[in-house]
C-alpha cells in the first residue's frame, strides 16, 4: 500500500519560506491572499492491515516526519 504525508505549519506559526512565496507571487502580478509551504512524504508500506499501516503512521508523524508542537499533518493511505 501507498502513504502520503502532508505536513504544514500550524496557523499562527511563522512561515517564513510562505512569506517569501507569497511576497515572490505578489512581486509576479499574481493575487494571493497566503501562501503556506510545507512538505509531502510519500512512503511505500508492505502488504499488511490497513489500520495498523494508519497507527504506525501516527507514530512515524509525531517521531520524526512532523513537530506536532507547529506542524499538523494529514495522513492518507491508499492500496496499490
Amino acid at each position: 500500500m501507498r502513504a502520503t504525508v502532508l505536513v504544514r505549519p500550524k496557523p499562527g506559526i511563522l512561515d517564513p519560506q510562505g512569506e517569501a512565496v507569497e511576497s515572490s507571487l505578489r512581486q509576479l502580478g499574481f493575487a494571493v491572499d497566503e501562501a503556506r509551504v510545507g512538505k509531502v512524504v510519500d512512503l511505500e508500506l508492505g502488504d499488511g492491515d490497513p489500520e495498523q499501516a494508519k497507527a504506525d503512521l501516527e507514530r512515524m508523524c509525531q517521531q520524526l516526519l512532523a513537530n506536532p508542537l507547529i506542524e499538523s499533518y494529514e495522513i492518507t493511505v491508499t492500496p496499490r
